[in-house]
């Protein structure tokens, strides 16, 4: 019986010390609605393996593709009850727990990708440390590129545009409020349902990057393609801070490093998709067409008007709309000043 406290001894260590490699241990379920088998999923995995690797199997990244989960509200709510402990959003999809999330994809407020970089590059953090202060940690945004109208009909001028039923995202109460505001019919669905929408008759225009008409499918039920930019579209993952925290510190800075890289390449690689999905979109027959330059202005003051209204009733930092409208015009009078140098040279 002298082996019985040296087993006593190991039986007491190893209850001490098992809790605690459970605590620090961590599953982290994470919905989105990409389908299987796409570069956005693939990228994921490989940062799960990777994470998996360099935690020594601590932390494990479960994706759920496909949609399968629900709409980003469901998401919302399984993450809430604990089934989930993440997801990848649309901006509009976290609205509802950190309205600021929404400040680049108000509609006709970029005219270019470069505008959207030179804001990005001072915003970002900020947006990212207000989600974090809501409950979601976050590892950088994923752009998506402009989104553009398409129909079944020439979408030109504002008149081709009345009496249309117009998709506007679940969540997205500045884009609703602008085209109504335009005399316009938006229809308000979650992402998942637009093909349908598209199918019965529900929607008659989308507002959509070519890639995510590309991805989902929806460019085989329109003919039409207005490369004006309507609005800038951005995609995120979100854990929950409460989960997130869970981790060990060590493992907390392999996720971050790991899934912030990962989102650094989705957005290089989004922007070559995007470019080449709008060349796959001509290819397959739909045709380009051009706005009205006559109504263009009209779209943008309207806007500018529904964006300034909503953010101030709807935003926690009702200043940082004001700083990105600041840095739009401090970037379009340098690029005035240098067309007009270049002009002379």
């Amino acid at each position: 019986m002298k082996f019985f406290p040296r087993l006593l001894h190991v039986f007491l260590s190893l209850a001490i010390v098992l809790p605690l490699a459970s605590v620090n241990a961590a599953v982290l379920k994470i919905a989105t609605i990409a389908p299987e088998g796409t570069e956005w999923m693939q990228e994921h995995r490989a940062a799960a393996a990777t994470i998996s690797e360099r935690t020594a199997g601590r932390v494990e990244l479960r994706f759920y593709g496909g949609g399968v989960m629900g709409n980003d509200k469901k998401v919302l709510r399984k993450i809430r009850i604990g089934q989930l402990q993440g997801g990848a959003f649309t901006i509009s999809g976290l609205a509802e727990r950190y309205p600021d999330i929404v400040l680049y994809g108000m509609p006709f407020l970029f005219r270019s990708q470069a505008e959207v970089d030179h804001v990005r590059a001072q915003l970002d953090s900020e947006l990212m440390a207000g989600l974090e202060n809501a409950g979601f940690v976050s590892f950088g945004f994923a752009g998506g590129g402009f989104a553009n109208f398409m129909g079944n009909t020439p979408l030109v001028s504002h008149a081709n545009l009345q009496g249309k039923k117009i998709w506007v995202p679940d969540g997205d109460l500045i884009s609703f409020s602008a085209l109504e505001s335009m005399k316009l019919s938006p229809v308000v669905l979650p992402l998942a349902d637009v093909m349908t929408g598209l199918q019965t008759g529900l929607l008659d225009v989308i507002v959509s990057p070519p890639v995510g008409a590309l991805l989902l499918q929806w460019y085989t039920k329109v003919n039409y393609i207005n490369p004006m930019p309507v609005a800038y579209t951005l995609g995120l993952m979100a854990i929950e801070k409460r989960a997130f925290d869970r981790m060990s510190a060590v493992d907390q800075a392999i996720v971050r490093e790991v899934l912030t890289a990962t989102y650094a390449r989705l957005e290089e690689i989004n922007r070559e998709d995007n470019a080449e999905a709008m060349d796959v979109l001509l290819n397959n027959g739909i045709k380009l067409v051009e706005s009205n330059p006559q109504d263009i202005p009209y779209w943008q003051s309207v806007a500018d008007a529904t964006n300034s209204r909503i953010w101030s009733e709807t935003a926690q930092d009702e200043g940082m709309y004001l700083r990105l409208l600041d840095l739009l015009t401090e970037f379009r009078q340098a690029t005035a000043n240098e067309a007009v140098a270049s002009a002379f040279n």
